[in-house]
């Protein structure tokens, strides 16, 4: 399993002596960040979190701004930056952060900060076994250290901070140490990537990846309007076609090893009307799509999402189809399909409840399920299977009973932990927001029926008040309800 170490390994070098003179070189450009952040906290969801803190790398760019990875400023609440050959801190805020590719800029509120700084240009894709270098703070150093490494595979791999998310990476053959993310890899004199990846030790040694440049230039494209509108996509699934028998049933004899199948279309998705499952993609914006799923794109072999990849929220694609046996061409217009979010990790934002009676209610995401130590299969499955069985064309949010906090009001309701709301007062729970202007109905009860449970959980409207008053104060809740 890819686990993340959030940086690349650099081998620790003489940096110039604390001063005010600007550092040579690529040193010019280089930040350390020092961030202190809250994290959100899942089981008891009104609670601030537990407050900690973590170092990484920057560097400077065009704009008086401060690139790093994302994951480095995720949850911070407050963030200093020191640059090479000053020690004084600055403190700096996030301008963008796109969580679904690992990057972030940063400015700083005193602008003159950026005094004898030198701003980076950013360069192409290094080829394979190119030579490239990587600037940073290993392990929460204090003294800006390189190291030097070959590229050794240009691919499309998932990107760990979201969890969900793929995008293409390099990987270069350097050694993994914690606290270098966010810090320039360099060819030639320009940033060719940016440090953000690993394996452990324990699955390989000194392999590192970076975020290469057509990712980042695409961030830096999309924030020029002011706002981040994240990555586009398909919104479809599709399977390879290598299989002579699959591709002579679908009429691919003469098609030279090109097309893949179209499995799901998910609802609200680009796709959705214009694609159908049992649909043969042939190309993609006049790019031969081959049996594997790939094509060909600056001069790489890669996954063909990479097309979809580059484009911005509103932009057209065409695709050439075949569709029972006859060829189509159809084109999409791209927009982000929600169904996805469910299953990535979220940052910056508080969880989202609802607590009335001692009863809480939260929706199901990863954030949440990750602090459940004994997840019900029910749960898990509409987890897991929330997208590929359409889980969420009913249920927008699959909202949970995740706790309840004992009370003579709600003393029977502890065996329903855990379970999904289906109904309150007899109408459907679609998401958060149902569940509490279910309790705002006026009425005797309130009927809350779970799925799978034949019995519902029954309170009592006219003692919910003084309820609500008495489980507040003693167990130290600070507010009832954050949507």
């Amino acid at each position: 399993m890819l686990r993340i170490c959030r940086l690349l390994a650099v081998l620790l070098l003489a940096a110039p002596a604390a001063g005010l003179c600007a550092a040579p070189g690529p040193a010019a450009s280089m930040v350390r960040i020092s961030t202190t952040s809250q994290q959100p906290d899942y089981e008891v969801p009104w609670n601030p979190g537990n407050v900690g803190g973590g170092v990484g790398a920057g560097f400077v760019i065009e704009g008086n701004r401060i690139m790093t990875n994302a994951h480095v400023v995720s949850n911070a609440t407050f963030i200093t930056v020191v640059k090479e050959g000053d020690p004084t801190p600055w403190e700096a805020r996030v301008l963008y952060v796109a969580h679904d590719c690992d990057l972030a800029l940063l400015g700083v509120y005193d602008e003159s900060f950026f005094k004898g700084t030198k701003p980076l240009e950013f360069g192409g894709i290094p080829a394979l076994e190119s030579t490239v270098s990587a600037y940073g703070y290993p392990i929460g150093g204090d003294r800006l250290s390189v190291t030097r490494g070959i590229v050794s595979r240009i691919d499309f791999l998932p990107y760990s901070h979201s969890e969900v998310d793929s995008h293409l990476a390099i990987q270069i053959d350097a050694a993994i140490n914690p606290g270098n993310s966010g810090g320039p890899v360099m060819q030639d004199g320009k940033v060719v990537g940016v440090a953000f990846q690993g394996y452990s030790g324990a699955v390989a040694q000194n392999v590192g990846y970076m975020i290469p440049t057509p990712v980042i230039r695409r961030f830096l494209e999309d924030v020029k309007d002011g706002s981040y509108d994240r990555y586009m996509d398909l919104a479809a699934t599709y399977y390879p076609l290598v299989n002579p028998a699959a591709r002579e049933a679908l009429g691919l004899d003469g098609e030279q090893e090109a097309g893949v199948l179209v499995g799901s279309v998910f609802d609200g998705g680009a796709a959705d009307g214009k694609l159908q499952s049992g649909d043969v993609i042939l190309s993609v914006d006049g790019h031969k799509v081959f049996a594997d799923g790939k094509i060909d794109l600056d001069d790489e072999r890669i996954e063909m999402s990479e097309i979809f990849e580059r484009k911005f929220k509103g932009d057209e694609v065409k695709l050439d189809i075949i569709r029972n046996g006859e060829k189509q061409q159809v084109t999409l217009v791209l927009n982000r399909p929600w169904p996805f979010s469910i299953q990535a990790r979220s940052y910056d934002t508080r969880p989202r409840f609802v607590l009335v009676g001692g009863l809480l209610f939260q929706p199901l995401n990863r954030d949440f399920i990750d602090t459940q130590k004994n997840v019900d299969t029910r749960l898990r499955y509409f987890f897991d299977y929330y997208t590929t069985d359409h889980i969420y064309r009913e249920h927008p949010e699959v909202v949970v009973l995740s706790d309840v906090l004992t009370d003579q009001v709600n003393t029977y309701v502890t065996p329903f932990k855990g379970g999904i709301v289906n109904r309150i007062n007899g109408k459907p729970i679609r998401n958060l927001q149902d569940v509490a202007s279910a309790f705002e109905e006026p009425g005797e009860f309130h009927v809350i029926e779970l799925l799978g449970e034949g019995r519902p959980i029954v309170l009592d409207r006219s003692t919910l008040k003084d309820a609500s008053a008495r489980i507040k104060d003693r167990y130290g809740v600070s507010s009832d309800q954050n949507l």
